[in-house]
């Protein structure tokens, strides 16, 4: 014959592994942990941060939005913003806008500089 026959080798001949498969886990749970500390863990630090300065807002403070508009809060209701962002012929412009909208908070007088 020119194939030699192959055989199975015997299940007692190895030692069984003592952590039970845990070492095939092993590089999948790090790649979890370098996300967490990496992507996750940052990413919720940032939206706790946005969370407290729009429940910080208050009238009179100089924000910018994520839109690019710049201006003064005028009013403040539970969801909503009136943001002054310019005067016309001595009548202020106002829009409205999410809390949620307000990117930063703006130094005082900084909109004179502008």
């Amino acid at each position: 014959m020119l194939i030699s026959n192959a055989y199975a080798q015997a299940a007692g001949g190895a030692a069984a592994d003592p952590l039970g498969g845990l070492t095939g886990l092993l590089p999948i749970i790090l790649m979890f942990v370098v996300l967490w500390f990496l992507m996750i863990r940052p990413q919720m630090k940032k939206a706790k941060e946005q969370k407290a300065m729009v429940e910080a807002l208050a009238k009179g403070d100089e924000v910018l939005t994520q839109g690019g508009m710049a201006g003064r809060i005028t009013k403040v209701g539970e969801n909503f913003l009136t943001i002054e962002v310019s005067t016309i012929k001595d009548s202020p412009v106002e829009i409205i806008v999410q809390k949620q909208a307000v990117g930063t908070i703006l130094p005082k007088g900084t909109l004179k500089t502008l």
